[in-house]
């Protein structure tokens, strides 16, 4: 579904990738574990030099892929110029890299946009193990043994990862319409009403009442929406994660792994989720890499 209101049929927003290739598995449980491994043999690679020291140049890296060849993406990397973008590889496996100062990057938009542009470049062709935004190392043979201390940990991880997509779900309502239905449906919270708008003197009482009364049926609404959507697509997912909503207005704000014979089964469920739940709001992105199914950050050692 595009970003806006969502229209009956939605699409969704993100770039269409090539048709489906055969799927593998992975059971979540096997992919967080093998996450965690892939984490935890990461070693300790960085300093933090000042950025605007331009002398020192480091190498920027963006993911993780599976590539014996070495391969040059073009001149779409991270900064103000864009570097080439090209792979340091040991065995089978490959880094996504580019020059780029050593140090702290800055987080701004273009800086940010310009690594997931990467990541999504490279995903075209590849199952990528996203690195987390400014993850940068001294040398070429520091990647080098980056790769090889972690190869056991990045293999697994990669054959688990291996054609996923992840798309992003977020749903949203008009809190002010819900409460009016609910108020329409619930006896008590009407009658409550009633008297508020009728009784004389003091209706602190009465409209704390009310407000407790309403919470609670929101939050039991809100909730059996989302078991409701999460229900509906879980035959279509390898994984889901429920990350934590934004404002008052958004009920639910999810991420699935997906694979990529199922992307247009997926596609459809939430369509048809979509006409369903027409009251709702729903926002669905994709395919992206998969950002909330594998998480590589190295801890930052200041020299």
């Amino acid at each position: 579904m595009s970003k806006k209101r969502a229209q009956k049929p939605a699409a969704r927003t993100g770039r269409r990738r090539r048709p489906a290739t055969p799927r593998s598995a992975p059971a979540p449980r096997r992919i967080a574990a093998a996450r965690k491994r892939a984490a935890a043999a990461a070693p300790v690679l960085l300093s933090a030099v000042p950025a605007s020291a331009a002398e020192y140049r480091g190498k920027y890296v963006y993911c993780i892929i599976r590539s014996p060849e070495s391969l040059s993406f073009g001149p779409i990397g991270i900064g103000a110029d864009p570097t080439t973008v090209e792979t340091v590889g040991w065995r089978e496996l490959a880094a996504v890299v580019s020059d780029a100062p050593i140090g702290i990057q800055d987080p701004t938009r273009d800086n940010i946009l310009a690594h997931q542009r990467v990541n999504e470049i490279v995903m075209q062709d590849h199952t990528v193990l996203p690195m987390s935004f400014g993850t940068v190392f001294k040398t070429r043979d520091d990647i080098l043994e980056f790769l090889r201390s972690a190869h056991d940990a990045f293999a697994d991880v990669l054959q688990k990862m291996e054609n996923k997509l992840e798309f992003g779900l977020k749903v949203l309502w008009d809190r002010d319409a819900v409460v009016r239905q609910i108020e329409i449906e619930d006896e008590d919270i009407r009658r409550l009403k009633a008297q508020i708008s009728t009784q004389r003197g003091s209706t602190y009482f009465a409209r704390m009442q009310y407000g407790r009364l309403v919470d609670g049926a929101l939050q039991l609404r809100g909730d059996r929406y989302v078991t409701e959507i999460f229900e509906a697509l879980r035959g279509t997912a390898v994984a889901s994660r429920s990350n934590k909503p934004i404002g008052d207005r958004m009920i639910m704000n999810a991420a699935f792994l997906v694979s990529r014979d199922q992307e247009a089964e997926f596609d459809a469920r939430v369509k048809e989720l979509g006409t369903t739940y027409d009251k709702l709001t729903f926002k669905y992105t994709g395919p992206w890499p998969p950002y909330n199914f594998v998480n590589i950050r190295l801890k930052l050692e200041r020299a």
